[in-house]
């Protein structure tokens, strides 16, 4: 996010090698903004077009689509002349609108992230619900409408009156940045919200999508394991070679060594290892 004053990276540019760097960073941002334009604007035309796309689960990569293409489509258009020449000559008007945008678009793709990766652990978690509510697509629009507002109130209320709130502004009139750049509460209590809250959130979404997909393979596995078990036995009592019985027993202990937790074992030959205990 464009959040702070371009002094660093117009003193950077400064000098001898001023044009040919300004030249090269625009030169690259402008390259990467376009893939990115078109990427985002490829789904959104993507989801108009094709009507089966239009469930709930993909109305968030949606909306995640709609911020990040604002953010290419707006923001950075206007940031370009700023960063280059240091100095904000677009009004404070635009500044103010400029920094809304900007601070409400990427707040808004942080959440909506957040917001995928709650349906992904839904439709894991709960996943013969989670297919019922797929054509109900009002709960979807609901959230992305909660999305927005949340990455407004974070920031745009702060913006648009700190100034009168304080009663004066620290912005100099040939520069853009928030009127609480310097107010390190403000900032370290918006970073909790904005940050560390989505990424503690992300991290236990996907973990428990994790954990609950390793949990379905162990008992998958052992479900498996029992019913070759239950097979042999019966195969065992019509009356198979015993020859046979002790190839049959090495190959599921093979198979058991495999699962982590120790399972009581019977194998098919009583003279063999009845009772025996594999452990991996």
């Amino acid at each position: 996010q464009m959040r702070k004053p371009p002094s660093v990276q117009a003193a950077f540019c400064e000098g001898r090698c001023a044009l040919s760097c300004g030249f090269s960073w625009t030169l690259c941002s402008t390259g990467k903004r376009i893939f990115e334009l078109l990427g985002n604007a490829l789904v959104i035309v993507a989801f108009k077009v094709d009507k089966s796309l239009r469930k709930q689960c993909n109305y968030y990569f949606l909306n995640l689509a709609i911020s990040d293409f604002l953010v290419g489509a707006f923001c950075i258009p206007v940031y370009m002349p700023y960063i280059l020449t240091g100095k904000w000559t677009m009004g404070q008007g635009l500044c103010k609108l400029w920094l809304v945008m900007d601070y409400l678009l990427c707040s808004a793709s942080v959440f909506n992230i957040v917001l995928i990766s709650y349906d992904r652990f839904l439709s894991v978690t709960r996943a013969v619900s989670y297919r019922a509510r797929q054509g109900m697509t009002h709960q979807a629009i609901v959230k992305m409408i909660a999305v927005w507002v949340l990455a407004f109130v974070l920031y745009g209320p702060a913006i648009i009156f700190w100034e009168l709130v304080v009663g004066k502004s620290h912005v100099p009139k040939d520069e853009c940045f928030a009127e609480f750049y310097y107010s390190w509460y403000f900032l370290l209590s918006a970073s909790m919200l904005e940050f560390f809250s989505p990424f503690i959130s992300v991290a236990f979404f996907n973990l428990s999508i994790y954990l609950n997909i390793r949990r379905r393979r162990l008992h998958s596995r052992e479900a498996q394991l029992q019913l070759q078990l239950s097979e042999s036995a019966s195969a065992q009592e019509k009356g198979i070679p015993l020859s046979h019985n002790w190839w049959f027993g090495m190959k599921l202990a093979v198979r058991v060594t495999k699962i982590k937790s120790a399972i009581k074992y019977k194998c098919m030959s009583h003279d063999l290892c009845f009772g025996q205990v594999v452990i991996q």
